[in-house]
């Protein structure tokens, strides 16, 4: 079975240069974009996914709020909670999340560590 992650971001653009950072480092995982926490959620009700990378700011619910949800309904799954506005007091609650804080704009360089260390993750639990 193979690894999918949720983009979710409400900027299409953002998705991309998500994406093609992701396909650079993992080529064969499966990305699924939603344009806000709302179609996150609604896309977890139709398919499994295995790690998630938020953008901060959005409409509606953020991404912390979003990550904070899914951190309850799935305790293990790595989440990178992405956002050019650096705060002490969003990295304190990302970290509070037990969400991986990654800065915008999104690199490959810059979101290795996470995928490394969610590929890791997955290994273990899925073996």
């Amino acid at each position: 079975m193979g690894t999918t992650v949720l983009i979710v971001d409400d900027s299409k653009l953002a998705r991309i240069v998500v994406g093609k950072a992701l396909a650079a480092l993992q080529p064969t995982w499966t990305k699924v974009e939603a344009g806000n926490a709302d179609e996150a959620l609604a896309t977890l009700q139709d398919r499994r996914v295995d790690l998630a990378v938020l953008d901060f700011n959005m409409p509606g619910r953020n991404g912390l709020e979003l990550a904070e949800q899914l951190r309850h309904r799935y305790p293990d799954m790595p989440i990178a909670l992405a956002t050019a506005n650096v705060q002490d007091e969003v990295v304190a609650r990302a970290r509070a999340a037990n969400a991986t804080f990654v800065s915008k704009p999104i690199t490959e360089d810059g979101i290795r560590d996470f995928v490394a260390g969610a590929a890791l993750k997955l290994r273990a639990v899925h073996g």
